[in-house]
């Protein structure tokens, strides 16, 4: 059996690799893929410690956070590909303001 501490440690290390990601890249879709990977990291911490014990709480909150990720997936894109037609560009340094 794995224990709890593994599961928690890769959850840290997703979670760091993904707030590198929003901070460090600028391309919009490499931000967008860095926050997802920071709710799977989040999502494993919460399995780790609905297994530890043994309870489905965990699980329940993990549903909820996919399926708003699952939304935030459908907004966020249709937004991505929204400005790259009206900029030609996905850079977030270059998308200053919303104005249309």
């Amino acid at each position: 059996m794995v224990p709890v501490t593994y599961y928690l440690i890769l959850s840290a290390i997703l979670f760091s690799m993904g707030a590198l990601g929003v901070l460090i890249r600028r391309n919009a879709l490499i931000v967008f893929m860095s926050i997802e990977l920071m709710l799977n990291a989040a999502n494993l911490a919460f399995v780790a410690f609905a297994r530890q014990y043994g309870q489905l709480d965990g699980q329940i909150f993990v549903f909820f956070v996919m399926t708003v990720a699952a939304a935030e997936v459908a907004v966020g894109l249709s937004l991505i590909v929204a400005i790259f037609r009206s900029r030609n560009t996905i850079n977030v340094d270059e998308i200053n303001s919303l104005k249309g």
